[in-house]
């Protein structure tokens, strides 16, 4: 068992909180004995839950030619970089360990995956082996991961029989509800990348997946990008050509919306779908700030995240949550710091079908962070909850838990070590395409 002691401050949920808590959280960890983890001057939240992420994009950030650019020029930038590399395991497993190592040591526990690049000349089993070394690289690490079988202009026949097919190989007994699997630490879901890419069979085909292993479905929609392509190929926004091709329901989570009116808004919410915020790519894109006040109000439930390295250049969550904050001001009333620790929190996990993610308490799955508050960047702050976000911007958790699990320790990675996941991807860089 492990007890997280003498805490300053125990945020166990968005609106619920503990005030230097008289007994000390319990988790379990499923090892012999008692295990003390001191969190004086510390704030404790839950772990956080990057809801939107494209961990290939790790290996490639700050590529020339991809800053200041058109989408439609950004896109066969990334490509050309993916393809001089060469899709095979080794590339996707390091830049999958480092995705997660920084996810972790920026207290991120959940990455939620959503990969888009596939090879598009490899068969399904091909396909496997890269989710494989995907889903092992996180694993070692010790962070959960939601593997999101995406496309972008692929045949929807072969992406489809491709996301059977590793549902098939890494969920081999079914695993639990929503495509989890036993003990928790992977989930698998399907996800075109937005009308602007990907045609109505593709959407039909990845939904008949979804349907037939009971995942959950996510895709990115109302980039500006995407409102001005879907209006010249379909003369429709993406909202309605989402509800016409049967991806508007509560298994369904809608990236960036940037791009959304009042109307679309109210849309959604009665569809029930779910929505993630990822301000880190929307500004430096160009996109603009989505409307989350607007969102919240309509009774959309709202994620966050960073979307992937070769727009943002960081997975660092608590760091995009501050953003969210103090962009909202831009666009409507400025969101609350607790509001915005709940998207990155409870919102994300909620777009997961995960419950027991994003909160504290019984029957939780022990997924915590430790923040240290003691030191001069925090000197003079009057509430350390809502200074998590306005203070110390770049913060880093002290320790962090996994399953009840300490994962990082005094802000070290416990069970890999950093030099080497570092070392692995510059090597595996240098190699090529011709690995």
């Amino acid at each position: 068992m492990l007890h997280v002691t003498s805490a300053e401050r125990v945020l166990t949920g968005a609106a619920t909180e503990l005030d230097r808590p008289d007994a000390p959280l319990a988790l379990d960890d499923g090892l012999p004995g008692d295990t003390v983890l001191d969190a004086s001057g510390c704030v404790v939240t839950p772990g956080l839950v990057n809801a939107h992420h494209h961990l290939l994009q790790s290996a490639f950030r700050t590529l020339p030619g991809t800053r200041g650019v058109p989408m439609a020029q950004w896109l066969p930038t990334m490509a050309a970089a993916y393809d001089a590399a060469g899709h095979d395991p080794a590339l996707y497993r390091a830049a999958a360990s480092v995705g997660a190592a920084e996810a972790l040591l920026c207290g991120v526990t959940t990455v939620a995956d959503h990969h888009l690049n596939w090879p598009h000349d490899v068969d399904a089993e091909r396909t496997v082996e890269l989710a494989h070394a995907t889903a092992g690289a996180v694993r070692a690490v010790g962070a959960r991961l939601v593997l999101v079988r995406g496309s972008a202009r692929e045949d929807a026949q072969r992406a489809a029989r491709s996301a059977d097919a590793i549902v098939r190989a890494l969920l081999p007994a079914g695993g639990t509800r929503a495509g989890v699997s036993e003990d928790g630490m992977l989930q698998l879901a399907v996800g075109p990348a937005g009308v602007h890419s990907d045609d109505e069979a593709t959407f039909r085909e990845l939904g008949a997946v979804a349907a037939e292993h009971g995942l959950r479905r996510r895709t990115q929609a109302n980039e500006q990008v995407d409102t001005a392509i879907a209006l010249e190929r379909y003369g429709r926004r993406p909202v309605e050509l989402l509800d016409a091709w049967g991806w508007l329901a509560p298994d369904v989570t809608l990236a960036h919306l940037c791009d959304v009116t009042d109307e679309e808004i109210a849309r959604l919410a009665a569809a029930g779908v779910t929505a993630t915020h990822a301000p880190g790519c929307d500004v430096p894109m160009g996109w603009g700030v989505a409307p989350v006040a607007r969102m919240l109000e309509a009774g959309l439930t709202v994620g966050l995240g960073t979307s992937g390295g070769g727009s943002n250049d960081a997975g660092h969550l608590l760091a995009d949550a501050r953003l969210a904050m103090q962009a909202s001001a831009l666009v409507g009333p400025q969101l609350p710091a607790r509001a915005v620790l709940g998207m990155a929190t409870a919102g994300s996990a909620a777009g997961l079908g995960r419950p027991e993610l994003g909160t504290l308490g019984a029957g939780t799955a022990g997924d915590l962070c430790v923040w240290d508050v003691s030191g001069v960047a925090d000197a003079g702050v009057a509430d350390p909850v809502a200074g998590l976000l306005w203070a110390n911007p770049g913060r880093r958790p002290k320790h962090v838990v996994v399953g009840g699990r300490v994962v990082v320790r005094d802000y070290a990675l416990v069970d890999v070590d950093e030099r080497e996941v570092v070392a692995g991807l510059h090597e595996r860089l240098r190699q090529g395409a011709a690995v």
